[in-house]
């Protein structure tokens, strides 16, 4: 397949003591017509010292230097710094991330090429099928488990998270570089961010190949995966949290007006007075904590708070009317239905206040 685009693209490398076939790897490209290639050593030792001389010298290929490990994101993003700064930045379609292990065969890379092309707004994703034999099962359930937790969090569904072969063109570049992370959690961050921001992400079938059980990675699998799902679940995490805190201060505000709104009231009356009362500054220390601290929403209080107390009028309503229709169908006791049901709406409301409510 013979690659014909209308613009150059940048094919870059973030590498950490490749092996011997990096050089082959490269070559094939350059053969392929790839001929802008940047590659940045990511503070590998003085035994892969050569390599990276040998390639340097090549007219197609650019080499940044880490003096020290600094990990993949940080190589991503120093890489895009050097590629918004070339004054025939527009000559480019854009950038194509390639990992260094020889993994990402090169016909897939001129897929993702031909994808850029014709999508020049969107993340380009090469996605791997983990449902085949040959998947190492810790790869295979990582990603598939990843993937779910995106599709629930999020709303939505990426087959490969971890993928390090994206094309991205010349419009996110700026954006992009400025993504945080340093190591592997930057490459879910840009996941995140896309979603956040609206940006279409296209996913295209590549081959997949597990070269030695995958033993070329440097990815660390307990301290990248933490800084990964925390990176996922951060928000989650903080949204709970404040749910737990918002609930607890409602309890206690229900307690405090129970015992000082005697007067001349019934007890139903009492009741009554006091779950509103407390429900009203309960729910607004929730609305103020998940905008500020779960959320982080810029967004006023103006085109923020309607919303969101329509959303737990909305709640209130849906958890009453199908506590009620399941008890009727099914005579589970009540609070049992309202656990599961209260469940399900909490998940929900995250979905619709980091969506609809405190969007970026």
């Amino acid at each position: 397949m013979s690659l014909n685009l209308n613009k150059k693209i940048l094919i870059m490398i973030p590498a950490l003591n490749p092996s011997n076939n990096l050089e082959d790897y490269i070559n094939e490209l350059i053969s392929n017509n790839f001929e802008n290639i940047l590659l940045i050593n990511d503070g590998s030792d003085e035994n892969h010292r050569e390599i990276f001389e040998k390639l340097k010298l090549k007219k197609e290929c650019t080499l940044i230097v880490h003096s020290v490990n600094e990990g993949k994101g940080k190589a991503l993003k120093d890489g895009l710094k050097y590629f918004k700064e070339l004054k025939n930045f527009n000559d480019f379609l854009g950038v194509i991330t390639v990992d260094s292990d020889g993994q990402h065969l090169v016909s897939d890379v001129k897929k993702i090429a031909e994808a850029m092309e014709k999508n020049q707004n969107a993340l380009i994703l090469g996605a791997r099928d983990f449902s085949e034999k040959n998947i190492p099962p810790k790869s295979s359930f990582g990603n598939k488990l990843t993937s779910n937790v995106f599709k629930v969090l999020y709303g939505t569904k990426i087959s490969d998270t971890q993928t390090g072969l994206r094309g991205i063109p010349n419009s996110l570049i700026e954006e992009f570089s400025h993504i945080s992370g340093n190591r592997f959690e930057y490459e879910t961050n840009m996941l995140i961010e896309c979603i956040l921001n609206k940006i279409e992400m296209v996913e295209i079938p590549i081959t997949t190949v597990y070269i030695d059980n995958n033993s070329g990675t440097s990815f660390r699998p307990i301290h990248d995966s933490i800084s990964i799902y925390w990176k996922i679940l951060n928000s989650f995490i903080k949204y709970s949290v404040v749910s737990i805190i918002s609930c607890v201060i409602d309890l206690l505000l229900f307690q405090l007006f129970l015992m000082n709104l005697k007067f001349n009231l019934t007890d139903t009356a009492v009741i009554v007075i006091a779950t509103v009362l407390a429900r009203i500054i309960s729910s607004l220390v929730n609305y103020i904590l998940n905008k500020k601290y779960s959320f982080n929403s810029k967004k006023n209080v103006k085109n923020t708070i309607v919303k969101y107390y329509i959303l737990c009028l909305i709640a209130m309503i849906a958890s009453a009317s199908l506590v009620s229709i399941i008890y009727n169908f099914t005579k589970i006791p009540e609070v049992a239905i309202k656990i599961v049901v209260d469940t399900i709406i909490f998940f929900i409301n995250y979905r619709v206040q980091r969506v609809f409510i405190f969007n970026k």
